[in-house]
């Protein structure tokens, strides 16, 4: 298959893929960096990245903000000139500090999803780094591209639209994700994000890359897509049982143990519907209905910590860790059809 080269800005990936970011720990600078050496776009999560630092437990964003610039120079050493981004979730406590903080060491894109990034292009305003908000319904696309165009006057240099089939959180209500249909609708979704972006790419004379992700696990989605108009497609999940990918074995191993039925929606502290793998820990979840956290890691900025039903830091730490019983395991809808180890370089292979 001819596999064009995504340009966002003056930003050229030999491969149009990009790296979804997987937080917390998932991927981080061996991930991110092997992707971006590869020619696609390697993402660092900026979910508690500095979790292994010595005073994460008191101070998490001191921590993460020095975790960013280690992580940044780290990959840079391993991508050999390739193209990183971050992911910021929008939901972030001091969120403006992580963003100052990555474009400060250089970062090349930052992509923003779990809430609307509507104070991003103020945040980063002089800086040369791109801007690539996550979208899921053409709703939220419109609000984005309404409000960058009227308060700030500048449309994103890309934008991501993330399917019902990703993994993580998702921008979708939970009936939706049970719709039958939710696949074909989405694809008019995509047409309708598509036409939406036009007008932007017109009034500010750039192009506006679209970039599609969820649930694409070879050419055939990836061509579909690419067929419909989209410039890449972002993917994750596939990259977890790589070599290069930043987490522990056994978070692999639940990957490539899993079956078709025991990927879940489960309810996030983060307000949205996620998908991930039942075990232990999200069977006790639902039985309870809440498992009061013990610490609070101050990740979210809106975070009631006396009604939580649990906490999304402890969770995915244990998940990076390998504490699989006691772990929140994101994954994408199709994590069950990857069950072996492999490398970056072949997942890649399976694209182009």
């Amino acid at each position: 298959m001819f596999v064009k080269e995504l340009k966002i800005g003056n930003l050229t990936a030999k491969v149009p893929i990009i790296q979804g970011g997987m937080g917390i720990g998932i991927s981080l600078s061996s991930l991110a960096g092997a992707v971006a050496k590869e020619g696609g776009i390697g993402v660092l999560s900026a979910a508690q990245i500095g979790y292994k630092e010595p005073d994460f437990m008191e101070n998490p964003q001191k921590a993460n903000l020095r975790a960013i610039g280690k992580h940044i120079e780290r990959a840079r050493e391993i991508a050999g000139g390739g193209i990183l981004g971050i992911n910021i979730m929008a939901v972030t406590k001091n969120y403006a500090a992580y963003v100052k903080e990555s474009i400060a060491n250089g970062i090349d894109l930052i992509i923003t999803g779990a809430g609307l990034p509507t104070e991003l292009p103020a945040i980063a305003k002089g800086s040369e780094t791109k801007l690539v908000p996550i979208v899921s319904p053409a709703k939220s696309a419109r609000v984005i591209l309404k409000m960058w165009d009227k308060k700030h006057h500048i449309a994103p240099d890309a934008m991501i639209i993330e399917g019902p089939k990703a993994g993580g959180h998702l921008g979708f209500k939970y009936e939706e994700l049970m719709d039958p249909q939710i696949n074909e609708k989405h694809d008019e979704n995509i047409r309708q994000i598509l036409e939406m972006v036009k007008s932007y790419e017109e009034k500010y004379g750039k192009n506006i890359p679209v970039i599609v992700a969820g649930g694409i696990s070879g050419k055939e989605e990836m061509q579909h897509y690419m067929d419909m108009g989209a410039s890449g497609i972002q993917i994750a999940t596939p990259f977890v049982v790589t070599e290069e990918c930043d987490a522990s074995q056994a978070y692999k191993d639940t990957y490539i143990n899993c079956k078709k039925d025991d990927i879940i929606i489960v309810k996030s502290p983060v307000g949205m519907p996620g998908r991930a793998i039942r075990n232990k820990f999200m069977t006790m979840v639902q039985e309870k209905g809440r498992i009061a956290p013990k610490h609070c890691y101050q990740c979210m900025e809106k975070c009631n910590v006396k009604e939580t039903v649990y906490c999304i830091s402890q969770g995915l730490i244990n998940a990076v860790e390998g504490k699989i019983d006691d772990a929140l395991l994101f994954c994408g809808a199709d994590a069950w059809k990857y069950n072996k180890m492999t490398t970056v370089k072949e997942v890649i292979a399976r694209y182009i």
